[in-house]
Parts: structure tokens; C-alpha cells; sequence
């Protein structure tokens, strides 16, 4: 397993990398079978009106999902040991959650050939960004169902995920919604319509699809 730590306005010592491998690898202990990568971020904020001050994140990569917890607090280590405990929360829900699809799953002789996945995004070419862009990401984006979004949605722990939807190859938004429940963002044609049924979404009615382009 690796485990890559990053930090910014603190310098990663030596106590402070001995711990994160401490708390982290005990926290993965009994995932390491599906655990590929572990990213952690440690960061001290720089304006003193920032209360808590400190913080852990930490990024894990288990095949092909992200899954993702944070924790802040006025002290590192706290923050660590908060972090630790909720990203083995996080991959125990994410285990009980494969292992759940292989029980409902029923044997069939068709045979699934996975589409290649592009590492590079971008290629040769130099990316033009606004000058208040700060921070820039390229993921792949195998196709998958709003279900599959959804789950991902609430592993990583954000508040929305972006996704190409496997019924229409679009690339959607699902997000929490301030009043309760998610919605999803599709690009609109120039006719007024989605690529969709009718632009509805049905999943379970725990989504319900937005026609502004207001998120919240």
C-alpha cells in the first residue's frame, strides 16, 4: 500500500510522519486488499480568526473508487486521530457495500468487457485557467448509473460529484440539496431538452431533477 503525505504551511516532520503512518495504517489495517493508494493532507490555516486551525484529509484510492474523510480541530494530532477513525468508517461502509452487490448479484454467462480507462486527459496540451483558479484535478470518468454516482457522491464526502451518466454519455452533477434528498445537473440541448426521458431522473424518488440551472 502507499501512503503519500502532503502538507501546507506546516513542515512534515519527523514525529508528524511517524504518526500519520501510525494512525492511518492501523485505520486501513484490515482493508489493505482493496486499498491502492492513500493520500493525506495536513494543513494549518494562516489567518488566526480560523477556528479550528488544523487540519487532516485524507484520500484513498480502493479499486476504482475514491473515498475520502476530513477532520479539523486546534491541535494536529487530534485532527489526525479524527480522521483516522472516520476513514475506517468509510471503508467499512464502502466494503459492506461490494460485498452486499456480489450476494444480490445473480450468475450470468455474458461476458462484460470494461472500457479502457484514459489516464491522461489532457494529453500534450497546456491547460488555459483563470488566474483565480488555485487548484486544478484531472480524473477519469468511467460511465456509471446515478445509483453508482450516488454512492460515490457519499464516499467522498463533498456535497456534489461529477459523472458521466452510463444511459446518455453526458457528463452530470449530482449533489445534497439544502432542504433534504439529492438532485442532478444535465446539460441542456439547444431545443430545451435533456438526452434523458424527458429530463426526469427516477432513482428509488430519492432524486429529483432540477430544470434551472440553480443548484441550491
Amino acid at each position: 500500500m502507499k501512503l503519500v503525505i502532503h502538507g501546507k504551511n506546516i513542515e512534515i516532520t519527523e514525529a508528524i510522519r511517524d504518526y500519520v503512518h501510525q494512525k492511518i495504517e492501523k485505520a486501513v489495517s484490515h482493508f489493505q486488499n482493496i486499498t491502492n493508494e492513500v493520500d493525506v493532507h495536513l494543513s494549518v490555516a494562516r489567518n488566526p480568526r480560523i477556528n479550528p486551525k488544523q487540519a487532516a484529509e485524507v484520500t484513498i484510492y480502493a479499486n476504482g473508487s475514491v473515498i475520502r474523510a476530513e477532520e479539523s480541530s486546534e491541535n494536529l494530532y487530534a485532527s489526525i486521530d479524527l480522521v483516522a477513525d472516520k476513514i475506517a468508517r468509510q471503508l467499512r461502509k464502502y466494503k459492506e457495500r461490494r460485498q452486499d452487490k456480489k450476494t444480490q448479484s445473480q450468475p450470468t454467462n455474458e461476458v462484460v468487457v470494461p472500457e479502457p480507462v484514459i489516464p491522461d486527459l489532457i494529453g500534450d496540451r497546456t491547460p488555459e485557467l483563470p488566474s483565480e483558479v488555485v487548484r486544478t484535478k484531472y480524473f477519469s470518468m468511467p460511465p456509471m448509473t446515478l445509483a453508482e454516482a450516488l454512492e460515490q457522491l457519499q464516499l467522498v464526502g463533498h456535497d456534489f460529484y461529477m459523472f458521466r451518466n452510463a444511459e446518455t454519455g453526458e457528463i452530470n452533477v449530482i449533489y445534497e440539496r439544502n432542504h433534504g434528498g439529492y438532485g442532478v445537473i444535465q446539460p441542456r440541448n439547444n431545443n430545451g431538452h435533456t438526452n434523458g426521458k424527458n429530463g426526469k431522473v427516477s432513482h428509488n424518488n430519492i432524486m429529483m431533477q432540477e430544470k434551472s440551472h440553480s443548484v441550491k
